[in-house]
């Protein structure tokens, strides 16, 4: 296995990745909280997290990836005021709160398939681990670091020295911009709670042993991370904008109870706006990736967020979307002529394009395992197909033609996820080819008849669906635009 180095959040540098387990991984991700579609700032960090779970298998690791949805318990203020945002929408669209969280789940997980990202092999949701979350809050309230106030219980911030940790917030500074009366019964308006009582009219709650009630945001993570990982799991990722007071809060929770946490911490920086603003619902300047994907390919999209690496800002607009729609039609158009000329390649090999494949390979390796920079990897997916298209001008061996595919595939498909198509096939691809073979036989026939209208009307017709045929001195080929 190659040593891999990833920047520890936890301890502020780059520094050799090294399992509890040898050759296995566990690894835990925030996901949504289930409430409204989906957005480009979802899939920065779903894509930048499934590239680090790809690449750790396509270097022998087995990963157990472990992702969550927050489907209760996650309020419009993180200070515990303010309503439950799934209530609210619920409110909203006049439906029930688990048919908001059930049509928003499905709708994200739609999302993240158009994007392939690959599912999580486990997906724990926040109301089915209410049981774990109520346990975890118990052991911390026995072992002093939570306190129960009619029918809340909040975690003690001031009982826990290493809290702030992970952010490098010091406890005694946290005070500073913090609202004195948003709870009047907290002893420290740093607390955070654990479990809320649930008022006269909230629909979700459940017994517990301080009342009717519904758990706190923070604690479901690390309960359900505890659960399917145990303790000092490997990896735990998630937006920068989780890492206070979230993730800060999980660590507390888990190592107060006892229970030893993740090891290493990865955060995914934001997407941006034109002016440099963060995406978010909360500013309204988001755009939805069903919108997004009605406009672009959303392996485009795929390929804009991999071109940055995941510790970057990404910027979301027009300009860099077009970009990323031309340098994925470079790589992917290279990959289909390769394909193309497989059929027909005569036996033999191409030595010089071998050696520049395994240099282009080494190097694609070599900056996945630096902190996964994925826009290094994408360089040398670049460099190899300047490379091929040189070698194409000539005859290339069947052989080599089969070890650049399977470099594509791998690379390309495999770990940066970026060739879904191709390694589903879109169908059967022999019966797609045969298609095309006749659509351009029937386009040459109208020419040889000087049909011109009815030729130019069928490649309208192909231009509309986003298939470009076009005329070289070896014939008439097509692809997809």
């Amino acid at each position: 296995m190659p040593e891999i180095h990833l920047y520890n959040t936890l301890t502020r540098q780059k520094e050799p990745f090294t399992p509890t387990t040898p050759g296995h991984v566990g690894m835990y991700v925030c996901g949504p909280t289930v409430y409204s579609d989906a957005h480009l700032g979802h899939a920065k960090a779903q894509v930048s997290f499934d590239v680090v779970r790809r690449y750790l298998k396509h270097a022998g690791y087995k990963v157990r990836f472990v992702s969550n949805v927050t489907d209760v318990g996650h309020l419009t203020d993180d200070s515990d005021d303010g309503d439950d945002k799934i209530l609210k929408r619920a409110a909203l669209e006049k439906l029930e709160p688990m048919e908001i969280a059930d049509k928003y789940y499905w709708s994200y997980f739609e999302d993240m398939t158009a994007l392939n990202v690959l599912k999580p092999d486990i997906t724990p949701r926040a109301t089915g681990h209410v049981p774990e979350q109520i346990k975890l809050t118990q052991e911390l309230v026995e072992k002093g670091y939570a306190y129960e106030v009619d029918g809340n219980v909040y975690f003690a911030v001031a009982s826990y020295e290493p809290y702030g940790k992970l952010s490098g917030r010091k406890v005694e500074e946290l005070l500073s911009g913090t609202r004195e009366d948003i709870r009047e019964e907290k002893r420290d308006p740093r607390d955070f709670a654990l479990w809320k009582r649930a008022e006269k009219g909230h629909i979700m709650r459940w017994d517990s042993p301080w009342g009717e009630g519904f758990p706190g945001w923070h604690i479901e993570c690390s309960a359900m991370s505890l659960k399917y990982l145990g303790e000092n799991f490997d990896i735990h990722g998630g937006g920068m904008d989780l890492q206070f007071p979230h993730h800060e809060a999980e660590i507390a929770q888990a190592e107060a109870a006892g229970h030893p946490f993740a090891r290493y911490w990865i955060h995914n920086n934001m997407v941006t706006v034109q002016g440099g603003e963060k995406m978010s619902k909360s500013k309204g300047n988001f755009t939805t990736l069903k919108d997004l994907f009605a406009k672009y390919d959303p392996m485009v999209v795929r390929f804009l967020l991999v071109s940055s690496h995941y510790r970057s800002i990404t910027e979301f607009s027009e300009e860099p979307l077009r970009a990323a729609q031309s340098g994925y039609a470079r790589l992917r158009d290279t990959m289909l002529e390769v394909k193309r000329r497989l059929e027909s390649a005569p036996e033999g090999r191409h030595v010089a394009l071998e050696g520049q494949l395994q240099q282009h390979v080494s190097t694609f390796n070599e900056a996945l395992s630096d902190d996964f920079n994925t826009p290094e990897a994408v360089a040398s997916l670049f460099n190899l197909t300047r490379d091929v298209n040189s070698a194409l001008t000539g005859a290339v061996g069947k052989d080599t033609l089969q070890a650049v595919l399977d470099a594509y595939l791998a690379l390309g498909g495999d770990v940066l996820g970026l060739f879904a198509d191709q390694k589903s096939d879109a169908g059967n691809p022999e019966v797609i080819q045969t298609l095309m073979e006749l659509v351009i036989e029937a386009r040459q026939n109208y020419r040889a008849t000087r049909e011109f209208q009815k030729s130019d009307a069928l490649r309208a017709r192909l231009s509309a669906i986003g298939v470009v045929l076009e005329d070289t001195a070896q014939g008439t080929r097509w692809k997809i635009q």
